[in-house]
């Protein structure tokens, strides 16, 4: 091979070394967690061998290529060694006047040392998914891994074979959860590491709860995580989902939510990347219910050489449905965007009503956005409509500020700020949406890449 061309890293051979970590450590992933999530391994495992890492040639992954994020020779705490932690000191963030039930996932297990001292009503469980599982399997293995289908995506097949522990959240039949739980996912080790982390999410009838997760890396690692979260929603159910990232440059992530709500129910899921390296997100939600609503909205803030894909489904299988969805992108630098979302409404779907709107600005003339807005209908009675945008800052506003004394730095964040501020307005959280126009203050600023952590509590 001439000069120092090294060779490309194909999907086949970036996942042969997970076929064979498996095929090796079979008996030790099985031994260190439990009978539900050990039952469809093998057969997640198969999958996988069949399917191998995605290429840009699968639909739903073109804009990311996985073969070169799973290559590296990542360590796994298949062992499930104690990491030495303490999260309330590696995390010291909160959000003013949010009173919230603290919980911490460390890597991909729950951390079961410390529990918030908020009562939680009865019945509620939010804990190690493992262990639950092992004292309720009946209830938990109705439900795990039904819908993260394992022959149809190859990044849950692998979470699904190496997934040892999780988190557990489930909230029983008319039980309503008024303080709103937050959880910290920290990345915490002394050499490069990858986590798969496991979520598990179940609200019964007529029960609602308000989750806000938080993703925070300690160590100047390289980081790769995959993270596989399933959401029943029941009859006249409601769930709140945040999840925001903000970790640093090191960090990829990969991660699939599944959502099937039932009749009357409501979700409003929100998801904010202020920080990263690489991020995917995959959300798949399905209507299975009459008069179910969804309220999908995502923020992304990106420069440097960050990269991040939301790629969304929403299946609209039953009439009298309601979904809207907003992704607004600023991307600096030289970061790549992409967002692609299909809307799905089958046959018999009738009086759907149904929004999808995608805009997006690229303060650089090196900025990257691939959009892809998608209707596919096979119903007749319906509203539905989608839209997408790609441009820069308004010269015309530009120039009308700096007429005015407006220094040109700032005109262009306070251009940035509103456009971006759409999506924050739409959370239902009234002192997380206050402390996200804050955050996103500062990230424009330039002030969150000095630590390029969390920083939530500065």
């Amino acid at each position: 091979m001439a000069g120092n061309d090294k060779p490309k890293t194909t999907g086949s051979d970036a996942a042969r070394q997970y076929m064979d970590i498996y095929a090796q450590c079979r008996d030790m992933i099985h031994s260190h967690s439990c009978d539900v999530m050990n039952a469809p391994r093998d057969a997640a495992y198969d999958d996988f061998c069949r399917q191998g890492l995605p290429t840009r040639k699968v639909e739903r992954y073109k804009y990311t290529d996985m073969a070169p994020l799973f290559a590296p020779d990542y360590g796994l705490n298949l062992n499930r060694l104690e990491i030495p932690v303490d999260p309330y000191e590696a995390f010291r963030c909160d959000v003013p006047n949010l009173s919230t039930s603290l919980y911490f996932v460390v890597n991909d297990a729950f951390y079961t040392k410390l529990q918030p001292k908020g009562h939680l009503p009865e019945g509620v469980i939010i804990g190690s998914l493992a262990e639950e599982a092992a004292k309720k399997p009946h209830l938990i293995g109705k439900y795990y891994a039904r819908i993260a289908k394992t022959d149809g995506d190859a990044i849950t097949a692998l979470n699904t074979m190496m997934a040892q522990d999780g988190l557990l959240v489930y909230v029983p039949k008319g039980t309503k959860v008024d303080r709103t739980v937050q959880v910290i996912n920290i990345l915490r080790s002394d050499v490069d590491l990858m986590a798969n982390r496991r979520v598990l999410i179940i609200v019964e009838p007529e029960a609602e709860i308000k989750l806000l997760f938080c993703d925070h890396a300690v160590d100047d690692r390289k980081f790769l995580t995959t993270q596989v979260i399933e959401a029943y929603v029941g009859d006249n159910a409601g769930l709140d989902l945040y999840c925001l990232e903000e970790t640093h440059a090191k960090n990829t992530r990969v991660s699939n939510l599944y959502i099937e709500q039932q009749a009357n129910s409501r979700v409003n899921h929100n998801i904010i990347t202020l920080h990263n390296g690489v991020t995917r997100n995959k959300t798949d939600l399905a209507f299975c219910g009459e008069g179910a609503e969804c309220n999908l909205c995502g923020c992304v803030i990106a420069d440097k050489q960050q990269h991040v894909d939301n790629n969304t489904l929403i299946d609209h299988r039953v009439p009298h449905c309601t979904s809207n969805e907003l992704y607004k992108y600023v991307l600096d630098g030289h970061a790549t965007g992409a967002f692609a979302g299909r809307v799905l409404v089958r046959h018999g779907a009738q009086k759907t009503v149904s929004q999808e709107t995608n805009q997006n600005l690229c303060a650089t003339k090196e900025a990257r956005m691939y959009t892809q807005p998608m209707l596919e209908i096979y119903a007749d009675d319906v509203k539905c409509a989608h839209g997408s945008t790609v441009g820069q800052l308004n010269d015309a506003a530009m120039f009308y500020m700096q007429q005015r004394g407006i220094p040109v730095k700032e005109a262009k964040l306070l251009l940035e700020f509103a456009f971006i501020n759409e999506v924050i307005d739409q959370m239902q959280l009234a002192p997380l949406r206050d402390r996200l126009h804050y955050l996103v203050e500062k990230r424009f600023r330039g002030e969150l890449n000095k630590c390029e952590g969390c920083n939530l509590c500065k």
